[in-house]
């Protein structure tokens, strides 16, 4: 037995076997390295099922996010004034008869650089100088009518540009043949006939204050 033990011998099923040197060596590697590699490694396959599932995952959180967004945005959308006052302020010349001719407009005062604002959705038809009104907007308005905003002091907006209900467009000004800082708000048909703007506002359910 000891000379068994002294060739590197081991036993197995009753009877001694010999073992090299470089077997023995090969093997207590093996179950050394065993011991040594703890948990078992992640191979290339994982990796990439967790590198697909991530990216799924990322895109379902984009999906429901620009979801969410285009919700609120509706929302807003349905919250949103379809007619809004021109501005407010007080009403000094309302539509009519004045000085021997037709005011075709609403005349309402306030100090200079009070916003004002597009009535209904529309696109903007001329932004600039204008006889008798210095500085002007016209718009055309969501049914077809043309809104005049005029001796405005300042324009924010462009021909061709649209623009939304309550958007600020202008601002109060004193150009113009005028008697002190207002807005003149003015509606006409597509054939240029004027409306006052008063009961057109009211069927809106819009009053200027």
């Amino acid at each position: 037995m000891s000379a068994a033990l002294a060739a590197g011998a081991v036993l197995a099923g009753g009877s001694w076997t010999a073992v090299t040197p470089a077997a023995a060596t090969a093997s207590a590697q093996t179950v050394d390295g065993a011991a040594r590699q703890g948990p078992a490694q992640v191979g290339p396959s994982v990796l990439a099922v967790s590198r697909d599932v991530g990216t799924a995952a990322l895109a379902q959180l984009s999906k429901g996010t620009r979801l969410a967004s285009e919700r609120a945005a509706r929302a807003a959308e349905a919250r949103r004034p379809l007619t809004v006052s021109p501005t407010t302020g007080t009403i000094t010349s309302g539509f009519g008869a004045r000085w021997g001719t037709n005011h075709d407009g609403v005349d309402i005062a306030n100090s200079i650089g009070t916003p004002v604002l597009a009535v209904t959705d529309g696109v903007v038809l001329q932004s600039g100088p204008a006889s008798g009104f210095g500085l002007w907007v016209r718009v055309r308005q969501d049914d077809g009518t043309i809104g005049i905003y005029g001796h405005i002091n300042e324009s924010f907006v462009a021909a061709g540009q649209e623009v939304s209900a309550g958007q600020e467009i202008a601002t109060v000004g004193n150009r113009g043949v005028s008697t002190g800082p207002h807005l003149h708000y003015g509606v006409q048909t597509t054939s240029g006939a004027a409306l006052d703007p008063l009961p057109w506002l009211g069927d809106r359910g819009v009053s200027i204050s």
